[in-house]
């Protein structure tokens, strides 16, 4: 008998070079620096972690949504952090991250991203996180699943296999999208108690309004109700009451006789 390993490769569960993938798009080399030197003296050495990063302190490169593509493609950590050049490691180490890690496991195995800051619902933000002031803000009983993450710091499970989409672009809401991105494969997101200084406090310009339309656009239109043909079934999908009862199987009897008729005509 041919022995089929000649001719294929058997794949296994994906085994990561690293813990860590540390990404960041810079803007400014010398905050850059900074930030990596404070990774680095809270325990994610160059045994553990790689630091990635995408060049835009002449010109952009690349715009946040493509570049996080980029990361999640090359990354060879099992756990992928996309940050901002100005936060500092200068709280919590590498240590009190894996055990937040560990606890994530134990609570909820399915979860994809987590990050220090975001919101469980309206009107309902919570944060662990610190500013060059002293200001330590800390809302929230953690770890807390959430519907949205800030970006200045995202930790993602590298085998969760997350993107975003192609069609979105800017430097602003790319959490947001992960986190739905991550509900849609399955996998839940959360705020952990992980104590970072962010050196600001975000920035909506007007491409924070034209980035927010544009998402509430695109997932406006990926979940409307809608009729699914197969070449096996037909089915249809709605998030709402009235929606699920329209389609109903006696509907569905009607919209076929309907589509009968108008071809005999």
């Amino acid at each position: 008998m041919t022995d089929i390993s000649n001719f294929a490769r058997r794949i296994r569960e994906s085994q990561f070079d690293l813990e860590f993938s540390i990404c960041t798009l810079i803007t400014r080399k010398s905050e850059y620096l900074e930030m990596l030197q404070s990774f680095k003296n809270k325990g994610f050495s160059d045994q553990i972690a790689e630091f990635l990063y995408v060049d835009n302190s002449e010109h952009n490169e690349f715009d946040a949504f493509a570049a996080i593509n980029l990361f999640l493609r090359q990354a060879k950590g099992k756990f992928v952090i996309i940050c901002h050049q100005d936060v500092l490691i200068d709280k919590d180490d590498v240590n009190h991250l894996r055990n937040c890690l560990k606890n994530l496991d134990e609570i909820d195995p399915d979860w994809g991203i987590c990050g220090n800051a975001g919101a469980a619902g309206p009107n309902h933000i919570v944060y662990h996180i610190s500013y060059p002031d002293g200001t330590f803000m800390d809302k929230g009983i953690f770890p807390l699943k959430v519907s949205a993450l800030d970006e200045n710091f995202l930790l993602i499970k590298n085998k969760a296999n997350l993107k975003v989409s192609s069609n979105l672009n800017g430097f602003h809401l790319y959490a947001t999208e992960l986190v739905l991105q991550a509900e849609l494969n399955g996998f839940s997101s959360y705020v952990i108690p992980f104590n970072l200084t962010h050196k600001s406090r975000g920035n909506r310009d007007p491409s924070f309004y034209l980035i927010r339309k544009a998402l509430i656009s695109k997932y406006n239109r990926f979940f409307r109700t809608r009729w699914v043909q197969t070449n096996s079934t037909v089915f249809h999908l709605s998030g709402s009451f009235l929606g699920r009862m329209c389609g109903n199987p006696v509907f569905l009897f009607l919209v076929r006789m309907w589509n009968g008729l108008k071809k005999r005509v």
